[in-house]
């Protein structure tokens, strides 16, 4: 198991800074965090860390690589429960990703349907909410396919946080391209049991997102999907982050996986903590 860091752990700070601490703390792989379509005024002026999925991808594996750092993941989280919109992310900039990552030899794009933003998103039926997630995600997982990438659905929304869902899921996208991947504090704050779903799920998980989350945010449970970051460092928090590790070593996992932790304390403290696991 190796474990990377999250390319976003300052604010207002751009691509090549952000790679630059996280080498400088000692880790040798990140994955692509934000990133759109087009150019981006923040990127551009120096002060965002999006990534152009209409950019060389080559251009971006040697800027990591300029740091000693190997990218292991390609995230393109999207909107797939509201209308397809071009303003939304979506089916067009994972088929973006998917290419971006398979020109420059990374085998695993993350995704998820996130949260509905729209009154129609909010009242799609369970079948309905299959459905969408199944037809935007066709395209992708058909050039995924051909092009030897994995398409990892993460928990981050009403569906990929419950696991009878997102067993549904991955019967209805019947993909061979299609696999998962596990993030602890969004699963258990949407809800969800991060060790039933290993124990479920197993050799399907191909990537891990680390997040251990504090205990005043039990009221939220099973009402909010998803965070962007933890605060707290592994095993401060009510998750349960060691018998998650123990879990994943039973069913063989050795795969990558990402500190999704904010504060220089908090990320150094938590690859300590999986260390000593």
């Amino acid at each position: 198991m190796t474990i990377g860091c999250f390319a976003l752990v300052h604010p207002f700070r751009p691509l090549d800074a952000q790679l630059a601490q996280i080498a400088a703390w000692g880790f040798k792989h990140a994955d692509v965090t934000d990133n759109s379509d087009g150019a981006s005024l923040g990127t551009e002026f120096g002060f965002s860390a999006v990534a152009s999925l209409d950019a060389n991808p080559h251009d971006l594996r040697r800027l990591f690589a300029s740091h000693g750092l190997e990218i292991t993941s390609w995230c393109a989280h999207a909107n797939l429960l509201d209308p397809t919109a071009p303003w939304r992310f979506g089916t067009a900039q994972i088929i973006k990703a998917v290419r971006a990552a398979a020109l420059i030899g990374v085998k695993h794009v993350i995704t998820t349907e996130g949260e509905p933003s729209t009154a129609f998103g909010h009242g799609l039926s369970k079948d309905e909410q299959i459905f969408s997630i199944r037809e935007k995600l066709r395209e992708p997982l058909r050039l995924a396919e051909d092009l030897g990438v994995k398409l990892l659905f993460e928990p981050h929304g009403p569906v990929s946080d419950n696991l009878a869902l997102t067993e549904r899921v991955l019967d209805a996208c019947a993909s061979p391209a299609l696999g998962l991947n596990l993030d602890t504090g969004n699963l258990w704050l949407g809800g969800g049991n991060p060790v039933d779903y290993v124990r479920k799920f197993g050799s399907k998980i191909e990537h891990v997102h680390w997040k251990d989350l504090p205990a005043e945010m039990s009221a939220q449970r099973g009402r909010q999907f998803g965070c962007g970051m933890a605060t707290i460092a592994l095993g401060e928090g009510v998750v349960g982050i060691a018998e998650i590790v123990q879990e994943l070593k039973k069913v063989g996992f050795a795969g990558h996986t990402t500190l999704e932790v904010a504060g220089e304390r908090a990320v150094l403290a938590s690859r300590d903590y999986l260390l000593s696991l």
